[in-house]
């Protein structure tokens, strides 16, 4: 779990109420997210995790207005990103986004110190040599050492490209950064140098991050709270250790179920599951859920779930969670879905 420091603000930074992102394709809409809420606290981190497809990247494109949502709305610091801010340059002052891949977000025709200036002059910062003293800030915060401004993307291990994305996101000095699957691509080793450098970061500048990651063990270290994500909704919602300590909803349990760890109290019980995963196309009625589910019930198929508070800030997208979560804690060896 995450180490740092809960802020509480009366209003949050980022609000996301009924957020919508359909695409249009010759079978019909293609539901990639799917009217979900969530909201950020000043210097706090929001971990968005499910499998791949799922609609978590979706996430992060649309509230950085990369991609025209269909619907909903998203308030930073009150203001709709979608209606109040009609120069995008204005927006990308407070929020930025670290990409997946450090090598394909940079431009390999340009060097670092290049790389690193483009925002700058985007942003008409100033003269030639405030842009450059702009850009050694941005090196030194990341640690980013200057025998490598004249390097190129090719000629840098991953590691230190992704220290790049990360300098070039705080470039404008943002509060709010978008981190999608930042570490995925890297060595483990790497990872924890990554992940300790956005948590330094973090706690320097009390900067606010959704991050985004199918890796559930460093969605822990880092995250405050999380977000657990199935085919384009939230099922469910709680602090970090609340939900790996009493996750209620049957897909978190079973995501929980496969983190490797050593079970000191006896064998560990191994969700596996099984079925069709519906179509994101078109979906129809009930819990999208229900045909992986081993708790559902006849209605699960037929019914909509409602996105429920079942203990103070711990919601669940399930109404038979509490009864899921009981099966789970009782069961001692594998259990085949």
């Amino acid at each position: 779990m995450s180490n740092l420091t809960e802020h509480k603000d009366l209003e949050p930074l980022i609000q996301a109420t009924n957020l919508k992102m359909h695409f249009k394709t010759h079978k019909g809409l293609l539901h990639a997210v799917d009217g979900i809420d969530f909201s950020i606290n000043a210097g706090e981190t929001l971990g968005l995790v499910g499998e791949s497809g799922c609609g978590k990247s979706t996430v992060g494109n649309v509230v950085t207005r990369l991609l025209k949502r269909t619907d909903g709305e998203v308030r930073y610091r009150g203001r709709d990103v979608f209606t109040e801010f009609p120069d995008k340059l204005e927006l990308s002052k407070k929020m930025q986004m670290i990409f997946q891949d450090p090598y394909s977000s940079l431009n390999p025709k340009k060097t670092v110190i290049k790389i690193l200036s483009e925002p700058f002059e985007i942003h008409k910062y100033g003269s030639e040599e405030e842009t450059r003293k702009a850009v050694r800030a941005a090196c030194d915060r990341v640690e980013l050492s200057e025998n490598l401004m004249n390097r190129y993307p090719h000629e840098l291990d991953g590691g230190t490209r992704q220290v790049v994305g990360i300098a070039r996101a705080l470039s404008l000095n943002p509060d709010f950064i978008i981190c999608d699957e930042p570490v995925s691509s890297l060595d483990v080793s790497v990872q924890a140098r990554i992940i300790n450098l956005l948590m330094d970061l973090q706690e320097e500048s009390n900067l606010s991050y959704l991050f985004i990651s199918h890796d559930l063990s460093v969605v822990r270290h880092i995250s405050n709270r999380i977000a657990v994500m199935y085919l384009g909704q939230i099922v469910e919602t709680a602090e970090t250790d609340d939900l790996f300590a009493n996750a209620m909803h049957p897909y978190s349990i079973a995501l929980l179920s496969a983190v490797p760890r050593v079970n000191m109290e006896g064998k560990l019980s191994r969700i596996v599951l099984k079925g069709d995963v519906p179509s994101p196309i078109e979906p129809g009625p009930g819990c999208r859920f229900a045909p992986r589910c081993w708790m559902a019930h006849e209605d699960c198929l037929a019914q909509n779930q409602e996105l429920t508070e079942v203990t103070p800030g711990h919601f669940v997208f399930c109404k038979y969670a509490a009864e899921s979560r009981e099966r789970a804690q009782s069961a001692k060896t594998t259990i085949i879905v």
